[in-house]
Protein backbone atom coordinates (compact mmCIF):
# COMPACT_ATOMS: atom_id res chain seq x y z
CA UNK A 1 0.00 0.00 0.00
CA UNK A 2 1.37 3.14 -0.89
CA UNK A 3 1.01 6.44 1.35
CA UNK A 4 -0.47 9.14 -0.05
CA UNK A 5 1.43 12.42 -0.04
CA UNK A 6 -0.06 15.68 1.94
CA UNK A 7 1.77 19.32 1.56
CA UNK A 8 2.46 21.19 4.66
CA UNK A 9 1.89 24.93 4.86
CA UNK A 10 4.35 26.70 6.87
CA UNK A 11 1.88 27.54 9.57
CA UNK A 12 0.80 24.09 9.77
CA UNK A 13 4.57 22.86 10.08
CA UNK A 14 5.72 24.93 12.72
CA UNK A 15 2.31 24.04 14.96
CA UNK A 16 3.43 20.74 14.22
CA UNK A 17 6.90 21.07 15.51
CA UNK A 18 6.32 23.35 18.55
CA UNK A 19 2.54 22.91 19.11
CA UNK A 20 0.99 20.47 17.55
CA UNK A 21 -2.00 20.68 20.62
CA UNK A 22 -3.09 23.71 17.63
CA UNK A 23 -3.52 21.39 15.22
CA UNK A 24 -6.99 20.15 14.44
CA UNK A 25 -8.25 16.41 15.01
CA UNK A 26 -8.31 16.07 11.44
CA UNK A 27 -5.14 17.64 10.82
CA UNK A 28 -3.14 15.66 13.27
CA UNK A 29 -4.60 12.56 11.74
CA UNK A 30 -3.55 13.20 8.59
CA UNK A 31 0.24 14.03 9.48
CA UNK A 32 0.19 10.73 11.00
CA UNK A 33 -1.23 8.78 8.22
CA UNK A 34 0.38 10.73 5.11
CA UNK A 35 3.69 11.21 3.25
CA UNK A 36 4.29 14.86 4.74
CA UNK A 37 6.04 17.67 2.15
CA UNK A 38 7.58 20.98 3.34
CA UNK A 39 7.98 23.18 0.13
CA UNK A 40 11.36 24.83 0.04
CA UNK A 41 9.32 28.23 0.64
CA UNK A 42 8.36 27.08 3.61
CA UNK A 43 11.86 26.63 4.96
CA UNK A 44 12.76 30.60 3.41
CA UNK A 45 9.02 31.92 4.83
CA UNK A 46 10.77 30.81 8.51
CA UNK A 47 14.37 32.27 7.74
CA UNK A 48 13.32 35.11 6.62
CA UNK A 49 10.57 36.17 9.42
CA UNK A 50 12.50 34.34 11.92
CA UNK A 51 15.80 36.88 10.99
CA UNK A 52 13.31 39.59 11.50
CA UNK A 53 11.71 38.64 14.57
CA UNK A 54 8.65 37.99 13.44
CA UNK A 55 8.51 34.70 14.33
CA UNK A 56 10.02 33.15 17.60
CA UNK A 57 11.05 29.52 16.69
CA UNK A 58 12.67 27.09 19.77
CA UNK A 59 15.77 25.85 16.87
CA UNK A 60 17.27 27.09 14.14
CA UNK A 61 15.63 26.24 10.69
CA UNK A 62 18.38 24.21 10.17
CA UNK A 63 18.23 22.17 13.49
CA UNK A 64 14.39 22.12 12.96
CA UNK A 65 14.94 20.54 9.16
CA UNK A 66 18.18 17.72 10.42
CA UNK A 67 15.56 16.89 13.39
CA UNK A 68 12.30 16.22 11.11
CA UNK A 69 14.14 15.18 8.02
CA UNK A 70 13.55 11.65 8.58
CA UNK A 71 9.73 12.80 8.07
CA UNK A 72 9.84 15.19 6.42
CA UNK A 73 10.24 15.35 2.34
CA UNK A 74 11.37 18.43 0.69
CA UNK A 75 9.81 19.80 -2.35
CA UNK A 76 11.95 22.37 -4.40
CA UNK A 77 10.35 24.98 -6.17
CA UNK A 78 10.34 23.89 -9.89
CA UNK A 79 9.73 26.34 -13.16
CA UNK A 80 6.27 23.91 -13.55
CA UNK A 81 5.19 25.41 -9.92
CA UNK A 82 6.00 29.03 -11.50
CA UNK A 83 4.06 28.19 -14.78
CA UNK A 84 0.86 27.40 -12.01
CA UNK A 85 1.72 30.80 -9.91
CA UNK A 86 1.50 32.44 -13.16
CA UNK A 87 -2.05 31.51 -13.64
CA UNK A 88 -3.31 31.77 -9.92
CA UNK A 89 -6.25 34.50 -9.79
CA UNK A 90 -5.53 37.33 -6.68
CA UNK A 91 -7.13 35.74 -4.18
CA UNK A 92 -4.49 35.49 -1.67
CA UNK A 93 -1.93 38.16 -1.50
CA UNK A 94 1.00 36.52 0.70
CA UNK A 95 3.98 35.27 -1.79
CA UNK A 96 4.93 32.28 0.49
CA UNK A 97 1.49 30.68 0.43
CA UNK A 98 0.59 31.61 -3.43
CA UNK A 99 3.90 29.12 -4.41
CA UNK A 100 2.78 26.53 -2.08
CA UNK A 101 -1.15 27.10 -3.54
CA UNK A 102 0.43 26.46 -6.75
CA UNK A 103 2.79 23.73 -6.14
CA UNK A 104 -0.07 21.70 -4.23
CA UNK A 105 -1.98 22.12 -7.56
CA UNK A 106 0.86 21.35 -10.29
CA UNK A 107 1.35 18.20 -7.89
CA UNK A 108 -1.79 17.10 -6.96
CA UNK A 109 -1.60 17.19 -3.94
CA UNK A 110 -3.60 17.58 -0.45
CA UNK A 111 -2.34 20.72 1.38
CA UNK A 112 -2.47 20.86 5.31
CA UNK A 113 -3.90 24.45 6.13
CA UNK A 114 -5.43 26.67 8.77
CA UNK A 115 -5.64 29.10 6.32
CA UNK A 116 -9.63 29.32 4.91
CA UNK A 117 -8.31 31.59 1.54
CA UNK A 118 -6.77 28.69 0.70
CA UNK A 119 -9.84 27.48 -0.35
CA UNK A 120 -10.51 29.85 -3.16
CA UNK A 121 -7.97 27.67 -5.46
CA UNK A 122 -8.62 24.36 -6.62
CA UNK A 123 -6.64 22.69 -4.09
CA UNK A 124 -8.01 19.82 -1.00
CA UNK A 125 -7.28 21.79 2.37
CA UNK A 126 -7.12 19.43 5.31
CA UNK A 127 -8.05 21.33 8.32
CA UNK A 128 -11.54 20.81 10.13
Amino acid sequence: MTIKPVLLDTNAFIRMIQSPELLTPKAQLAIQALELILSIASLWEMTIKSSLGKLALRYSVQEILDHHSHIISLLPIEPKHLATLATLPHHHRDPFDRIIIAQAITENIPIISSDAAFDEYSVDRIWE
